[in-house]
């Protein structure tokens, strides 16, 4: 039913995230490509950790022969998004301050020294 359709998602999301990385100048979209790798990333991680059919891993009266879904991709998408959190605050605030200092938002005119 879902298929490869996550994958293919995640496939999208990072190289989308990429391409903005590699071919966008503004520090504010630099952040959100990074944010777009970082989803594509926990998509993955979920993805991964899906079973057809499976009982969650807290439900204790599973019956017998049903097949339980690891909690260890979901416990790990929980502490990325946090870190992704921590993270994009990090470079926005980073933007905020060159904003202030340089007067642009342009990652090729902060690359010039002054001295």
């Amino acid at each position: 039913m879902i298929g490869n359709l996550p994958f293919v998602a995640c496939m999208v999301l990072i190289a989308l995230g990429f391409w903005t990385l590699l071919f966008k100048r503004n520090l504010v979209k630099l952040v959100i490509g990074v944010g777009l790798i970082e989803s594509g990333v926990n998509l993955f991680l979920v993805a991964l950790g899906y079973v057809r059919g499976g009982v969650p891993p807290i439900y204790t009266y599973a019956p017998a022969g049903a097949p339980m879904v690891l909690p260890t991709p979901q416990a790990l998408t929980l502490t990325s998004i946090v870190i992704g959190l921590a993270t994009t605050a990090l470079m926005l605030a980073f933007a905020v301050v060159i904003y202030r200092h340089k007067g642009t938002l342009d990652a090729r005119k902060i690359r010039e020294l002054r001295g």
